[in-house]
Order: structure tokens, then C-alpha cells, then sequence
């Protein structure tokens, strides 16, 4: 067993070398002539150059919240903002430091890439990234894609996912002589809550600027809420009102870039820390209302990009990134088991991708990417398993006139070690996409859009290799998406209505050899298997537009999404063909608002319908609907020449009782205030 190990790992280091050389020979390839160009004299006399470029639109369009939009939502964190979207669940733990995972078209979030400036966020311990660690900040702008992004000149793994978060954060621009920026933010409000901020933009040079962002949080998480038990029969069992406990959190995030232009390409720097201490407080169940649980979070990853210039015929998108992750999870309560882990894992990522305009209409692009991931941890008989993987993308998009095709595939190469056994063979996956988009009238901005796409997810190293729990023979998770949309806009001048918005899009996705875990029968041991096919059939409905009246501009959207999600594992099961647990079948959201010269107003609300806490569909697993009205204030002014922004909010206006996750109840009532000071 140890000579078919030592065999095993010595022909993955060839093909890891290998794939370094072709790598590095493509780099060069893209770098060289760019270099060569590039050796002038101080004084170069240049002829007259004419730039002309052809409309460029996105195959899928994304749904988008950047801007204005963005900063009026006054949201602390990226999973506030995301519940805005149609065909998104988010699971939300409860409080300001809970938990909060995406999930979109209910494909479930280990399906779901979430991406920092441009490089995915990994995290193969679990697969979960918790977007209540990213704030909005130093944002400017979030965009969901569903199958992926309409772009070629992308990374590989950028095609490995059914569903992609884009969090874009905030590039320094500098008014005329401007040299530096300087942004301080207090935010303070319910359950203990102080927020402080600082941004600092500095112009280092005319084509060099930098950025630094801190951001500390503190809460204490004490929040009323209301606990409710009914029985089969209808009656009520018991129903009172607590105060959540060991919800408290305390983090500090510090990020910083560089961002640079040359006539070489546009590049990019960054450094980003996360550091976090959270009680988590657990579900409510049989009278038990606090839990002993902490947990310790310390991400910190540094990533860089170089892109050659737009407009020409060949062009190079080059990626790089670093990522240690440390967690630490403390359970010390007399009446569960005691546990006590440290998780430590990295992660090293290299991609190039090439573009080559053939024609004016037509261009390709080929991708390579390199992944290592590793994972320590102080767990009995724990097999610290690493991870190779190559991934290869070719891609095409052709359009003429008002027709755009986009197609790619995907080539994922596997390779795992662990120091106790060979895990498995090499899994090598290959997934296929095609995207469409037509404008059937040259005059009006009306599209018509189609796509469908395979893709997969492999087992998680917890998947795979958690002690007691882990299974080693586990196979990928596959989906398959087929969607068909439509879209119109209109703008008007000087007209009532500014702009009308309405798309549409109906999808239907299958997922199988789902990944669950089960109960082995023994408390603390479950097991994780290969099971199932869910079928997902649904549609999204979208509406905007903004008026103007008199000197008043208002805005409204309404978002609406229906879900049927249902499993077809095995006709002899009992929830056979019954929903999934937690996607409702009807939900939807509205935003109003108004701008009056430096004030503004908007009201948002959000709807969920009932759903289920577990496979069977029973009254015992129903989950009451719920909905949220939030309303929000705001307004600008200087003194002495600083610009400021204070804003107040309230969030649950009607303070309804309500359970994302079932025994994991939400706040009630709550308030935040924000003074911004701009320099």
C-alpha cells in the first residue's frame, strides 16, 4: 500500500509539472511580445490612431445592485443585500454574527461561487462561505449570475459553477487635483451594535493608486424573542417570550490594494484579514436557551491580477492568490459532548487566460488554472488530506448583428493524497455550457436569452475524510440547468417615466447524486452517501422603474420567484415528490424609494412563503410564512466643505416573530444609525 501511495504521488507531481511548464510557457507566450514592444525611447513621435469598438452585451444579463442602489440599502453586511435578488435563498442563523450561506435556485450552496474581485472565495474544509464576514463597506457593487459569467476572458474556475455572487469592491478615484480620500463611518444601533470604519485612498502616482480599509464590529446579540411550541392537534403547548443568548461577536477586517495602469495592462494587489470571535447560540429546543459553543475565525488571503489592454486582438488576463484560513470551534456544555478542534487550511492558486479576437464578431479564449488545497486538523485518526487540481477552459462567443452565442467547456483534473491511504483514483469531469441571446428588433432593447449548462461539485475534505463521519467512496454532485428568459427596457426624456425594466425567466435544473448526511443511529455519528434526484422547476419576474415628479425622483422594484423543488429519489420513500426542506414556494420582494434634493427615503419588504424544516411535508416540519418591512432615512450635508451622511433606520417595522432555520429565531424590532464623514 505504501509503494502504490509513493507511485501515486510521484506521477501527480509529473503531472503537476507539467502543467506548471505549459502554464508558464502560455505566460510567456501572452508577456514577451508585450515586453519587446515596449523598449522605446523617452520621445516617440505617433501616428493618428482611430479606436473603433462594436456593442458589447452579456449573454445572460446579471442581476446587479451597485451604486446608489447599493448604498441606500444601508445593509451591515454582503447577506442583508443579497436577500434583494429573485431565486436566492439565504440561510440566516440568526443575529449579527450567525451564519449566512447563499443558496440560488435551490442547487444548494456548496453550488454557489462567490467570487472577490474577480477570484473565487475557496473553502474545501466545507464548501460554506459565510457572507456575514464580508461588509458592504468597501463595495460597489454585487451581481448574481446564474450558470456563470458572461465573459471569455476569464479564469477556468470561473466555468465550474451553477451559480456565481461577483462582490466587486470599491476602486480609488480622485476629483481633478485630488490627491487623496479619506471616508470615517460609525454605525451603532440594536443588540449592542458599534461599527466604526475608515477608507483611505491615497493617488501615489498617475498611474499608481492605493487603498486601505479597516472595520471593526462588536455586538452583544441580546435580542427578544418569541418561542412558541403547537401540538399535532392544533393547541398550544406553551408560549413565551426570551432573550437570545451566546449570540454575541466581535470582529475586526482590515484590507488593503494596490491598483495600478500602465501601458502594459491594468494590475492589481491585495491583501485581506479577517479576525472573529462568536458565540454561537444554537437552536431553541426543549426549553434549552443557551449553548455553550465558540467559535474563532482567521482568514487572511493576498491575490493579485494583470490584464493586457483592451482593444486589441490578443489579450491575457493573469491571476494569482494565497489564502490560510484558521478556525477554532469550543463546545463546553455539561449537557452534549464535549469538543474542542482547530482546522488550519491553505490554499495556492495560479490562472492565465488568453482571448484572440479572430474577427470583429467572433473570438476564443483558452484557460488553465492550478489549485492546491490543504487541511490540518487536531481530529482523532484525521488523514490530512491534499488536493490537486487542474482545471482547462476553451470558450467561444460569436455575435452577429443581434444575435450572441457564447459556448465553453470545462476539463477538471483531480488528484487527492492523504498520509494513511490512497483515497481514490484520479476523477477527471468535463462540463459543457451553451448561452444564447437574440434581439429580435433593432430599435427597441428587447432580448430574448436561453442557456443550459452541466456542472459539478466535489465532496468537501469534511465530505470526505471527517472522523466518524466522512465518506471516502463518495462521487461528485452533478447538475444539469436549463433556462429560457426574456427582457425589455425603455428610457424616455423628459417624461414622466425615466426608465421601465421587466425581465422574465423560467428554468428547470436537475441535481443528482445529491451529497447528504444521515443519522448512523448513535448521538454525534452521522454518515455522509450519494443519494437522491431533485428536480427544480421555476420561474423569476423582475420589474423596475424610476418617475419623476417635480423636482422628486422615485424608484420602485419588485422582485417575485416561484420554486418547485422536489425529490424523485425513490417512489418508496414517503416525502417522495414532496418540496425540499427551506425553499418556499412563493417569495418575492419591494423596494420604494424617493431622492428630494439631499434626502432620501426608501421602504423595502421581503416575503417568504411557508416551507419545510425536512423532507416530509408534513404539518409537524410546516414553517409559517414570513415578511419584513424595513424603512430607512437619510440625508446629505457639509460643514466647512466635509461632506456628511447621516442616515437611521429601522429594521422589522411590524417586529414579526420568524424562523429562517427552524428553532433559530430572528430578531424582532431593531434600529441602526450611520454618520459618514467624507474628506
Amino acid at each position: 500500500m505504501r509503494t502504490t501511495t509513493i507511485l501515486d504521488m510521484k506521477k501527480t507531481r509529473r503531472v503537476n509539472l507539467w502543467l506548471i511548464g505549459q502554464f508558464l510557457f502560455l505566460c510567456g507566450a501572452g508577456v514577451a511580445p508585450v515586453a519587446a514592444q515596449n523598449r522605446l525611447d523617452s520621445l516617440q513621435h505617433l501616428q493618428e490612431l482611430t479606436v473603433t469598438a462594436h456593442r458589447k452585451e452579456a449573454v445572460i444579463a446579471p442581476q446587479k445592485l451597485s451604486g446608489e442602489t447599493l448604498s441606500r440599502l444601508n445593509s451591515l453586511s454582503v447577506a442583508d443585500a443579497i436577500r434583494f435578488f429573485s431565486g436566492v435563498q439565504l440561510k440566516d442563523y440568526g443575529g449579527i454574527g450567525g451564519i449566512k450561506t447563499i443558496n440560488i435556485r435551490s442547487m444548494g450552496s456548496n453550488q454557489t461561487g462567490v467570487f472577490y474581485d474577480g477570484i473565487q472565495l475557496g473553502n474545501a474544509q466545507n464548501g460554506q462561505i459565510d457572507l456575514g464576514k464580508f461588509s458592504l463597506d468597501n463595495l460597489e457593487e454585487i451581481a448574481i449570475y446564474n450558470g456563470q459569467k458572461s465573459e471569455i476572458l476569464q479564469p477556468a474556475r470561473d466555468y465550474g459553477t451553477s451559480g456565481s455572487v461577483y462582490l466587486r469592491s470599491r476602486r480609488p478615484r480622485f476629483d481633478g487635483a485630488k490627491k487623496y480620500n479619506l471616508r470615517l463611518t460609525l454605525k451603532g444601533g440594536s443588540f449592542g451594535l458599534v461599527n466604526p470604519s475608515v477608507l483611505w485612498e491615497q493617488k501615489i502616482s498617475r498611474q499608481v493608486n492605493s487603498s486601505f480599509n479597516a472595520e471593526y464590529t462588536h455586538a452583544t446579540g441580546r435580542y427578544k424573542f418569541r418561542y412558541r411550541r403547537v401540538l399535532p392537534d392544533g393547541s398550544t403547548a406553551y408560549d413565551t417570550t426570551a432573550v437570545r443568548q451566546n449570540g454575541d461577536v466581535e470582529a475586526l477586517r482590515l484590507e488593503g490594494g494596490f491598483f495600478g495602469s500602465t501601458d502594459r495592462g491594468d494590475w492589481t494587489a491585495k491583501a485581506y484579514f479577517y479576525n472573529a470571535e462568536r458565540g454561537i447560540p444554537g437552536p431553541i429546543l426543549n426549553n434549552v436557551w443557551r449553548h455553550g459553543e465558540r467559535q474563532w475565525d482567521r482568514n487572511f488571503f493576498t491575490q493579485g491580477s494583470w490584464q493586457s489592454p483592451a482593444g486589441k486582438r490578443y489579450r491575457l488576463l493573469v491571476n494569482a492568490k494565497y489564502a490560510y484560513d484558521y478556525t477554532e470551534y469550543l463546545r463546553d456544555d455539561p449537557r452534549e459532548m464535549y469538543i474542542h478542534n482547530h482546522y488550519r487550511q491553505q490554499e495556492g492558486y495560479l490562472s492565465a487566460a488568453h482571448l484572440l479576437h479572430l474577427f470583429p464578431w467572433w473570438e476564443v479564449s483558452l484557460s488553465t488554472d492550478l489549485q492546491w488545497n490543504y487541511l490540518d486538523a487536531d481530529l482523532n485518526d484525521f488523514v490530512y488530506p491534499t488536493r490537486y487540481t487542474e482545471m482547462i477552459a476553451v470558450a467561444t462567443s460569436f455575435q452577429w448583428k443581434r444575435l450572441h452565442i457564447q459556448g465553453s467547456l470545462l476539463g477538471t483534473f483531480i488528484q487527492e493524497q492523504t498520509r494513511l491511504y490512497n483515497p481514490s483514483p484520479h476523477r477527471d469531469e468535463y462540463s459543457p455550457a451553451l448561452f444564447v441571446n437574440y434581439r429580435p428588433l433593432a430599435q427597441h432593447d428587447l432580448q430574448l436569452r436561453a442557456f443550459c449548462k452541466r456542472a459539478f461539485r466535489m465532496p468537501t475534505f469534511n465530505d470526505l475524510y471527517y472522523t466518524d463521519i466522512g465518506n471516502k467512496y463518495l462521487k461528485p454532485e452533478f447538475t444539469v440547468q436549463y433556462d429560457g428568459g426574456i427582457s425589455y427596457r425603455k428610457s424616455w426624456e423628459q417624461a414622466f417615466f425615466n426608465t421601465f425594466e421587466i425581465t422574465g425567466d423560467g428554468y428547470y435544473n436537475i441535481v443528482t447524486d445529491k451529497i447528504i448526511a444521515y443519522p448512523t443511529g448513535r448521538q454525534f455519528r452521522w454518515s455522509m452517501l450519494n443519494l437522491g434526484r431533485v428536480e427544480i422547476r421555476g420561474c423569476d419576474l423582475s420589474v423596475q422603474t424610476t418617475a419623476l415628479v417635480g423636482k422628486v425622483t422615485i424608484g420602485l422594484q419588485g422582485k417575485y420567484t416561484y420554486q418547485k423543488a422536489q425529490d424523485f429519489t425513490d417512489p418508496d420513500y414517503k416525502y417522495y415528490g414532496d418540496q425540499i426542506p427551506y425553499i418556499p414556494l412563493h417569495s418575492g420582494s419591494v423596494m420604494a424609494w424617493g431622492i428630494w434634493k439631499a434626502w432620501s427615503l426608501q421602504y423595502s419588504f421581503i416575503y417568504t412563503g411557508e416551507r419545510y424544516s425536512n423532507s416530509e411535508n408534513t404539518a409537524a416540519n410546516r414553517l409559517q410564512p414570513w415578511y419584513t418591512s424595513d424603512l430607512s432615512l437619510s440625508r446629505t450635508f457639509s460643514i466647512k466643505k466635509i461632506a456628511c451622511k447621516a442616515s437611521a433606520e429601522v429594521n422589522n417595522l411590524f417586529n414579526q416573530h420568524y424562523d429562517v432555520i427552524a428553532n433559530y429565531p430572528m430578531p424582532g424590532t431593531n434600529f441602526k444609525i450611520t454618520l459618514t464623514i467624507q474628506l
